[in-house]
């Protein structure tokens, strides 16, 4: 079922076709969320120069750069001690500039969950880093492979490249969150964005979702409770 629903979604991108700016969402009625919930899928450069626009980091200087140089941004991409959303930013930028970037190189993975009070979002990085946006409006940062969820978000990142290595991109720009009774499995990867949704108790039932699905309840509770005994 879920490859099913996934390779309805997943689509071959044509190289630089992918736009420095998309549509983004408000799912939440705190800004500050909306922000850190579009933030996650790193496809809108607008949004990290808020940020880093003023740096004198020589890192988003070559990420944010009008002209940005080609062998800098592959440097970037490739270098797995850099944040997994950063690489996916350069792997953004290459692509933008017509390049043609290796594909399935898993770089985050994010679950989605809508609820009655709102939006559950979990998401894991190449990195080790963890972002969770409560639907109560409550965040938890994780940064780095040493922290206490870095392991379970690797074995996320492990656990979604076999959907990874048999779906493809989404050439579309990215859609509202999903609708209430479904979940959505996105994938932050070198060649593009790749998705797969649907109703919750089917993905936990599937082959391919469902260990996707236990992991990410697994790194949930870990998070919440790291960030519970740190409050």
């Amino acid at each position: 079922m879920f490859k099913r629903l996934l390779s309805a979604f997943g689509k071959t991108v044509s190289t630089g076709s992918t736009a420095e700016h998309v549509g983004l969402h408000s799912p939440y009625s705190q800004s500050r969320l909306n922000y850190m919930y579009n933030l996650l899928f790193c496809d809108d450069l607008d949004l990290f120069r808020r940020e880093n626009g003023e740096t004198d980091s020589t890192l988003w200087q070559q990420l944010l750069a009008e002209r940005p140089d080609v062998s800098a941004l592959l440097r970037i991409a490739d270098d797995k001690e850099h944040d997994g959303r950063v690489r996916a930013l350069a792997y953004n930028r290459l692509r933008m500039l017509g390049e043609t970037p290796p594909s399935k190189k898993l770089l985050g993975t994010i679950v989605e969950v809508p609820l009655d009070g709102g939006l559950d979002v979990l998401a894991a990085f190449s990195d080790g880093g963890v972002r969770y946006l409560n639907h109560a409006g409550k965040v938890a940062v994780f940064e780095g492979a040493d922290g206490p969820v870095g392991p379970l978000a690797f074995e996320l990142l492990a656990a979604a490249q076999p959907v990874v290595d048999q779906i493809g991109p989404w050439e579309e720009q990215r859609l509202p969150p999903p609708k209430p009774g479904n979940v959505r499995l996105s994938f932050l990867v070198s060649d593009g964005l790749y998705f797969g949704e649907g109703p919750f108790a089917v993905l936990q039932q599937d082959g391919m979702a469902g260990p996707i699905l236990s992991k990410a309840i697994q790194l949930l509770k870990q998070a919440t409770a790291v960030a519970t005994s740190a409050g």
